[in-house]
C-alpha cells in the first residue's frame, strides 16, 4: 500500500459521527429525527469531526453537542450565535453550527440571534421549533400560538407569536430555510444547502414536543392534510401546492391569494418563487403565510451571496498590519501614543 494511501482520509459515514453518550431525550421526540439527519449531512458532506463545532445554548435540543463526536460547547441561554461568532472569528478554519430552540433563540437570546444574522458570520443556526418551553417543563414560548393553554398560562396565551423566519428575514439573512423533522429527505437537503452556504445560514425546523405540545405540526405531518397545508418551494417555479398539484398562490393587487387552477386560471399567473432576489420582500411575504389561511412554505426561501463578517474582519485586519508595518508587541503598544507618568504628588502628559 502506498504512503498515499495510507494518508488518505477514510470516508466517515453517519455512525462515526455519533458520540458514545446516551441520548436522553423523551420516546418519541422530534429530536432524535434531527439528530440522525445532521449526522447524515455530516457524512454525505465529509467534514472533519475535528473541524466541525456544535454550539448550543439552554434547553432540550442544546444537548446536542453531547451526542455528536465532534468539539461541541454546551454554552448560555441565548448566549449561542454570540460564542459561535467569537469561535469562527478566531479559528474561521471551522464549520460552526449553533443549535438552539425557539425558548432560548427567541426570548433570552433574540439580541444575539439578531446581531449574528444581520452580520452574515459564516455560522449555520439550526432552530428547533416545537412551540412550546419543553426542558422547563411546558410554559408557553415566544412562538406558542395565540390562545393556546399551557402550563405557564392554564387559560391561553395572549401573547402574540413571534415568527422565526419574518424575524431573520428582517434583518436581511443571506440564507434562510425551513423544514420538518420528520421530512427527513428534505431536512438533509436544506442542511446541505445551508452548510454549502458562505455566511449565516437559517433554519427553523418544525419539532415535535410529544409530552408538552403532541400535534403542534400535525397538519403538516398528517399523510392526508399536508398536501393542502404545506407548500415545497422551487427556486423559478410557481407556488404550487395541493394533491393534485392544482392549487397555486397569486397576487391580487397586493393582496396574496389561493387559487384553482383550470377555468381560466393559469401557472403563468402565479407568483414565481425566486430565492436568489437580492431584495428581501418575496422572502419576508412567504414567511407570513400560515395556515389556516393559507399553505406554509417549506424549503429554501432566500439565498443570496454577500461578503461575511469573518471574510470582512479579516480583510480589515490584513490592511491595518499593512499601514502599521506589520504585528506589534504588547509591551510597545502600552508605551506609544499619550502615556501619563506619576511624580512627585503631581502627573504630566508625555509622550512615550
Amino acid at each position: 500500500m502506498s504512503i498515499d494511501a495510507l494518508l488518505e482520509t477514510p470516508q466517515l459515514g453517519p455512525n462515526d459521527y455519533a458520540s458514545n453518550q446516551e441520548v436522553r431525550w423523551c420516546p418519541g421526540c422530534g429530536d432524535y429525527a434531527i439528530l440522525a439527519q445532521v449526522k447524515k449531512t455530516l457524512a454525505s458532506l465529509g467534514l472533519p469531526r475535528e473541524k466541525t463545532v456544535f454550539v448550543s445554548g439552554i434547553g432540550c435540543s442544546s444537548r446536542f453537542p453531547y451526542y455528536v463526536n465532534t468539539y461541541g460547547i454546551h454554552s448560555i441561554h441565548g448566549r449561542a450565535p454570540a460564542i459561535a461568532t467569537g469561535l469562527k472569528l478566531s479559528r474561521p478554519d471551522l464549520s460552526v453550527w449553533v443549535i438552539t430552540g425557539d425558548g432560548d433563540a427567541l426570548s433570552i437570546g433574540t439580541n444575539h440571534l439578531v446581531h449574528a444574522i444581520r452580520r452574515n458570520v459564516d455560522i449555520n443556526i439550526i432552530l428547533f421549533n416545537n412551540r412550546i418551553y419543553g426542558l422547563t417543563k411546558g410554559q408557553y414560548s415566544p412562538t406558542t400560538p395565540l390562545g393556546h393553554p399551557t402550563k405557564s398560562n392554564p387559560y391561553g396565551s395572549l401573547d402574540n407569536p413571534l415568527y422565526a423566519l419574518s424575524l431573520a428575514i428582517g434583518c436581511e439573512a443571506t440564507f434562510v430555510a425551513r423544514s420538518i423533522d420528520v421530512h427527513q429527505e428534505h431536512l438533509g437537503m436544506v442542511l446541505e444547502r445551508a452548510a454549502a452556504h458562505k455566511g449565516t445560514s437559517f433554519v427553523e425546523v418544525y419539532q415535535n414536543c410529544v409530552v408538552f405540545y403532541d400535534g403542534a405540526w400535525d397538519y403538516a405531518t398528517d399523510r392526508d392534510s399536508k398536501f393542502e397545508t404545506i407548500l415545497e418551494l422551487e427556486h423559478g417555479k410557481p407556488l404550487i401546492f395541493g394533491k393534485n398539484r392544482d392549487k397555486g398562490i397569486r397576487f391580487n393587487g397586493v393582496e396574496p391569494e389561493v387559487v384553482a387552477l383550470g377555468n381560466g386560471v393559469s401557472e403563468e399567473s402565479l407568483i414565481v418563487h425566486n430565492e436568489k432576489a437580492e431584495q428581501p420582500t418575496l422572502a419576508y411575504f412567504l414567511s407570513r403565510m400560515h395556515q389556516p389561511d393559507f399553505p406554509e412554505p417549506i424549503g429554501v426561501f432566500r439565498d443570496v451571496l454577500r461578503p461575511s463578517f469573518d471574510e470582512l474582519v479579516d480583510q480589515r485586519r490584513r490592511e491595518i498590519l499593512d499601514r502599521i508595518g506589520g504585528p506589534r508587541d504588547l509591551d510597545r503598544l502600552f508605551r506609544e501614543g499619550e502615556t501619563w507618568k506619576i511624580g512627585d504628588g503631581a502627573s504630566q502628559s508625555a509622550q512615550a
